[in-house]
């Protein structure tokens, strides 16, 4: 025990087996599809008897208390065992059919009860398709009337009559995802034809992000009106097209219905031909519309000194033009973060050995839930006394102390992932105000900026700071590992009916997100002290905290109005760039490009490039809100330490000065 718990995830790595994931297991605990096996060219997971199968969490989790066996394709009829062995006893062809969906080892029975007590063979099969290999009943619907196989009404082979309620209710849920293999399909397709168009849109947004980011030291007072008036005009389009639409279809019938929730490739197909989706999207982009109007009419006064925080924010960043290629390095450590998160996450799942447990189709047997072994399970006295009962496949676990701890190992490896990740970010907000802060401290600039600012703040920051932002990152990743539980919490507490619980824990995840939001705000202060001073985390802290109490009024400036200036340049790429995108991938700049012509769901395309032309854009203006950030930092700090004398100068900007503290510098600071 005392050497699992010093490296756990090692110990998954040892232990799990990512092939428990890849393919389905049967009731005997054997692979479906694996190649070098009896059932290579069985892929599909079969139920016996899905009415047994009370949720599909169950049947995804292979705990479904029915026999499971592998095949090599799902039924595509209604046929009962009764029908095809008594009732068409000359047809051999219906039992060379129906064997595939039964045990390697059955044989005819020579009643139902004697099929019932042997379950060897499924009592009946159903019209199936796979679903993540595994055979599902096959929904449809006609007329917005739900139906399998063109039945409603169906014999289950136990002598009893079944509908497709009750079918549906035994899936519990899973027809809405029923048609999702189809839609991948669907998607891949869509995305092999547009890939180089999204590359295109992903580098046009890159080139917008540095137009932007190099006009903003040259016309940034300008560059605010084309964010502004760029946002509102891209928002009323969506607002104009959208109420376009909600117009076009008013007269017409089919746009009215509810959409019928039982495939989602059925709705995916009518939610653009419904006039609520337009409708409701108009309303959306109205009241977001009105929010950032309402907002520009608040903050008008203070956006001129946020420009001039943006423009002295443009030369840092064409004197140090390397970091904003540093976002690159952040994205390749965080992918390396997810990846080594998510990968040993599937190890510690896959971990231990085939345990096999006592099921009875009617229940009510006092051995019911035990393990079991499956070779000597005939042999034992269980299947006299509990008629039906068989040995099958459950989970996979074990006993060891190791096994026990599996959900702990979990929440130490989610743990771990959240501070790996804030710790990445810390490194790069630490590395950028370093670069930042040796260029406001150069009394000429760029001469007395240092070679290579953004590599000598890199080394500073691994070498003499790690664990100062090792500290930091540990106490946001605690704080962000509460409101995980509190969410977890949540999750299982939505169906309680007590109002106090859930007014308690709205209260709860309304407090620990304002925390995270304080943390945040904290720790980033935190690591630009860190990076000019040197200090260690808890004094950071402390002096960037009470440096910005003393100078509050200024820090709504940085901290909201420059910081919703950027948003709206984030918003703008973004939205460029999928207007472009919405033109093209539905065919209307024919005339002047020819475009992809057979796309399945061209919002597939459309919002991969929206979603990454934001992020690309994020990228930019992140560095470019460090730095104004930074700035910030330094000129309080240069008020305190400086007045502006021969012997103590200002290195602050006139400008940036005269603008911040509503008065002119001295006389005596030169600069050229």
């Amino acid at each position: 025990m005392t050497q699992i718990s010093r490296d756990p995830l090692r110990t998954a790595w040892i232990h799990g087996d990512p092939r428990r994931v890849a393919y389905p297991t049967d009731s005997q605990g054997h692979f479906c599809g694996q190649k070098g096996t009896p059932n290579e060219n069985k892929t599909i997971l079969f139920y016996f008897n899905l009415f047994r199968c009370t949720s599909p969490s169950m049947m995804l989790k292979l705990q479904c208390p029915t026999t499971q066996i592998c095949v090599s394709r799902c039924p595509e009829k209604f046929l009962t065992y009764l029908e095809m062995r008594f009732l068409n006893k000359k047809d051999k062809t219906q039992w060379e059919y129906y064997r595939q969906f039964c045990k390697a080892t059955a044989s005819p029975a020579k009643s139902l009860s004697d099929l019932l007590s042997r379950g060897d063979c499924p009592p009946a099969v159903y019209p199936s398709r796979p679903f993540l290999q595994r055979c599902l009943p096959d929904f449809s619907t006609i007329n917005r009337t739900l139906i399998v196989g063109s039945r409603m009404q169906f014999d289950d082979g136990s002598g009893k009559s079944r509908n497709i309620i009750e079918l549906r209710e035994a899936a519990n849920g899973i027809g809405k995802i029923l048609d999702a293999r189809t839609i991948g399909l669907k998607v891949f397709e869509d995305y092999t034809t547009t890939w180089k168009w999204i590359l295109i849109g992903l580098t046009v947004a890159m080139a917008l992000s540095w137009i932007f980011l190099m006009l903003l030291r040259f016309t940034a007072g300008f560059l605010f009106w084309v964010f502004m008036f760029g946002v509102l005009g891209i928002i009323g389009y969506g607002i104009w097209y959208c109420y376009v639409e909600y117009i076009g279809l008013q007269h017409k019938p089919q746009s009215a219905i509810m959409i019928y929730d039982i495939g989602i490739q059925t709705a995916i197909n009518m939610i653009f031909h419904l006039k609520q989706t337009w409708f409701s999207m108009m309303i959306i982009l109205c009241v977001i519309e009105a929010i950032i109007i309402i907002v520009l009419i608040f903050l008008r006064r203070r956006i001129r000194v946020a420009i001039i925080l943006l423009k002295e924010g443009s030369k840092a960043i064409g004197y140090i033009p390397s970091t904003l290629v540093y976002p690159v390095v952040t994205f390749v450590l965080l992918s390396i973060c997810i990846s080594y998160w998510a990968v040993t996450a599937i190890f510690l799942a896959t971990s231990g050995v085939p345990i096999f447990k006592v099921m009875v189709p009617e229940g009510g047997c006092i051995h019911e839930d035990e393990t079991c072994d499956p070779e000597v399970f005939p042999e034992t006295h269980i299947p006299v006394v509990c008629p039906g009962a068989s040995c099958n496949f459950a989970f996979y676990g074990a006993r060891s102390v190791y096994h026990e701890y599996i959900i702990v190992f979990q929440i130490y490896n989610l743990f771990a992932f959240l501070w790996l990740v804030n710790f990445v970010i810390a490194l790069g907000q630490c590395t950028l105000a370093g670069a930042f802060a040796s260029y406001y401290w150069a009394m000429r600039k760029p001469e007395d900026i240092p070679r290579y600012p953004l590599f000598l703040a890199f080394g500073r920051a691994v070498r003499y700071h790690t664990g100062s932002l090792a500290f930091g990152s540990l106490i946001l990743a605690s704080v962000q590992m509460f409101k995980v539980i509190i969410e977890y919490l949540d999750s299982r507490l939505k169906k309680a009916q007590n109002s106090v619980a859930r007014f308690l824990q709205c209260c709860l995840r309304c407090c620990f997100w304002c925390l995270e939001k304080m943390v945040k705000f904290l720790n980033r202060n935190a690591y630009i002290m860190i990076a000019l001073y040197g200090k260690n985390f808890c004094a950071s802290t402390r002096d960037a905290f009470y440096l910005l109490m003393r100078n509050i009024l200024k820090v709504a400036v940085t901290d909201e109005v420059t910081h919703f200036i950027l948003l709206l340049g984030k918003i703008l790429v973004s939205g460029i760039v999928g207007v472009l995108a919405f033109l093209l991938f539905t065919e209307r700049l024919q005339e002047i490009v020819e475009g992809p012509t057979t796309l399945n769901y061209y919002w597939v395309p459309f919002l991969t490039l929206v979603l990454g032309s934001y992020l690309i854009a994020h990228g930019f203006f992140s560095v470019y809100s460090m730095c104004v950030e930074t700035i910030f930092i330094c000129f309080c700090e240069d008020l305190e330490r400086n007045d502006g004398s021969a012997e103590k100068p200002y290195f602050v900007t006139p400008s940036l000065h005269r603008i911040l503290t509503k008065k002119r510098p001295a006389p005596q600071r030169q600069r050229e």
